[in-house]
């Protein structure tokens, strides 16, 4: 497939931001407000792909016939594979299926777990958080399919003054490899596969760069399920770009791309700003097909 764009200099009517979060998981903004921004900032269509759950995708399609701009509805779940957290990107699920809905609820059920450990993890080290101010400090009651992240922990260590900001806290206790990383047992990134596809979603295997192992990520692509490499990405630099479209073209995969927007925490915008890497819209087609 023809090389993407990944800067502003796609004309907006065709560009796309195909990985963004919302309140209803780990992002600072409410789903039609992710949409509002993308419709100010020329997007032609963007993803709703909270982590384990489709909470915010119903207000996010009312936002779009609300703003004249084409929503996506996502999911990124949660597996693993090799030693490593592997999020895998689904596209187009079917949001209302009563089987996708229950396999989320357990994963967060999983969620759930990992954030007590972290808790317990944390007051080990000294620093006295509870989970009770983690919640309050997102500022208004879950939804019960609602997820609580590591960002929300991040914000919560920096009101204690453990962490300068979002990103010391991820390095210092929250990273993969950080003193306070848990990651319970998750599913495979096969079987996330074959969730998304009985949702008649399309799988793709979001910021492999990330992971820091493409042996790795050729196992896994090679596990088969997927439809498309989220080659673009804000975590993502002009090597990496390349790396992952050949890879892509490898294995006849379609090449897809977002920021990874959850919005600013203390002004700081963690991953990227909504916008900022895109892909044509000639892509939507390609998922939907």
């Amino acid at each position: 497939m023809e090389k993407e764009r990944w800067d502003a200099k796609a004309e907006p009517a065709g560009r796309c931001d195909l990985h963004t979060h919302t309140l209803a998981s780990d992002g600072m903004q409410p789903p039609a407000e992710n949409v509002r921004l993308a419709k100010e900032k020329g997007l032609a269509a963007v993803a709703v792909t909270d982590h384990d759950t489709v909470a915010g995708i119903a207000e996010a399609l009312a936002a779009g016939e609300q703003y004249g701009i084409t929503v996506v509805p996502g999911v990124e779940i949660s597996t693993r594979a090799g030693g490593k957290d592997i999020h895998i990107l689904g596209y187009y699920v079917d949001y209302r299926d009563e089987q996708f809905l229950r396999r989320l609820a357990a994963l967060q059920e999983t969620r759930a777990a990992r954030n007590e450990a972290i808790i317990e993890r944390l007051r080990g080290l000294g620093i006295e958080i509870t989970m009770e101010a983690v919640i309050r400090g997102i500022g208004r009651e879950l939804k019960p399919d609602e997820s609580v992240g590591r960002p929300h922990f991040a914000d919560e260590l920096v009101r204690l003054g453990a962490a300068i900001d979002m990103r010391d806290a991820f390095n210092k206790y929250l990273a993969e490899g950080a003193a306070a990383f848990v990651s319970p047992p998750r599913i495979s990134p096969e079987e996330a596969c074959v969730w998304i596809a009985e949702a008649k979603g399309k799988a793709v295997l979001a910021h492999p760069g990330i992971y820091g192992d493409d042996e790795l990520v050729r196992g896994i692509l090679e596990g088969g399920g997927f439809t498309g490499v989220e080659a673009y990405h804000s975590d993502h630099g002009p090597a990496d770009v390349e790396r992952y479209l050949e890879m892509a073209r490898e294995y006849g995969l379609l090449v897809t791309g977002g920021s990874d927007f959850h919005g600013a925490r203390g002004g700081v915008i963690f991953h990227g700003d909504l916008g900022s890497v895109t892909v044509g819209a000639e892509v939507l087609e390609r998922l939907k097909d």
